[in-house]
């Protein structure tokens, strides 16, 4: 099984650590890339590269935890499974409060690691594909016109038709003009698909009226 289009970083001051993760997973089919520290990694590290990074936490210079907290600072996502020889209970805590998907102790379990990895792996792929989906039906939300999008809204919540047209100041007939648009444009077949259209796309405080553009 190969996985082109993801990485599995190594971020360890330990050489040996290093090759022998990186052995292992290639022989799984996965593609790794190797750092030798916290710094130099995320120098290189580039948010639109799919993957996951296995993170040491006791390093020279910079420590896995403070590398965890730049991520964050960031805006970073990239899943993180711990592996470290100090598995004490307040650094695990410290690191999975910062986002570590996992913690493993060393030495670490070929098993252990490899589920890590794949479960790793699968949820960066969703979370990528969730961010694409939402982008584009954002998208379909600027297209539409201050009427469109305010129709939009008051469908989505079940509004009639004439209640529409009263509240907006235009008649039944124009408020099926503007949904029989707005529905196109957005490519949803029916109010189901748009109410979850909007429930994914806007903030909770765009629910009415005053989130038109």
């Amino acid at each position: 099984m190969t996985h082109d289009n993801q990485i599995v970083y190594i971020v360890d001051d330990d050489a040996w650590v290093r090759d022998s993760l990186a052995v292992m997973l290639g022989v799984e089919g996965f593609r790794t890339q190797a750092y030798a520290g916290a710094r130099e990694f995320l120098d290189d590290y580039q948010p639109a590269r799919a993957g996951c990074l296995l993170l040491d936490v006791k390093m020279p210079g910079m420590s896995g935890l403070e590398l965890q907290q730049a991520l964050r600072e960031r805006g970073a996502d990239v899943p993180i499974i711990v592996i470290t020889a100090h598995g004490d209970v307040p650094t695990a805590r410290a690191a999975l409060i910062s986002g570590a998907v996992e913690f493993l102790e060393k030495p670490v379990d070929p098993v252990q690691l490899l589920t890590a990895v794949h479960a790793a792996l699968k949820g960066d792929a969703a979370r990528r594909q969730a961010t694409r989906r939402m982008e584009e039906e954002k998208r379909k939300l600027d297209i539409l016109t201050v009427r469109e999008r305010q129709v939009m809204e008051l469908v989505a919540k079940g509004t009639h038709y004439r209640k529409i047209a009263e509240t907006l100041g235009i008649s039944p007939r124009t408020v099926e003009g503007h949904k029989a648009r707005m529905m196109e444009k957005l490519q949803v077949r029916n109010v189901t698909e748009l109410v979850h259209l909007v429930l994914g796309t806007l903030p909770p405080d765009e629910g009415g009226l005053n989130g038109s553009r």
